[in-house]
């Protein structure tokens, strides 16, 4: 009733499967923590927050093996926007760091996530307290 499959399913694995290199899960997850962590050293730079940014560029030299770039130069963002956008780039690393069991990295997210949350809700909690 049924004829059998003559050609190659695209399921099969390739001939040459071993030709490329692979990562383990650890090494995907170390890309994307220093990936996160980057990211969050660019804003935090951007902020002027040159003691957090020091904290955070020694986690992405361990993970990457060598210290990280780090940004020079300013944008015209307010500082709302760059914290908003910080607190966001921590809890992806959060979230990374705690899928690979990495602590330190870990806290030193959640206590970056704490400190944009807190600059963000300062200018609002001013803005309370002044409007009539």
């Amino acid at each position: 009733m049924y004829e059998p499959i003559r050609t190659k399913s695209v399921h099969t694995p390739a001939d040459h499967a071993d030709d490329f290199p692979h990562r383990s899960r650890e090494e995907e997850l170390d890309i994307q923590l220093a990936g996160h962590l980057a990211a969050l050293l660019a804003v935090t730079d951007e902020l002027g927050l040159g003691e957090a940014g020091d904290r955070i560029a020694e986690q992405v030299a361990r993970l990457r093996g060598a210290p990280p770039a780090r940004h020079a130069g300013r944008t015209e963002a307010p500082a709302s926007a760059l914290h908003r956008r910080a607190h966001a780039l921590a809890g992806r690393a959060l979230v990374v760091a705690a899928s690979r069991a990495d602590t330190a990295a870990a806290i030193l997210a959640a206590e970056r996530m704490d400190a944009h949350a807190a600059a963000i809700a300062a200018p609002a909690t001013t803005r309370l307290v002044g409007a009539h």
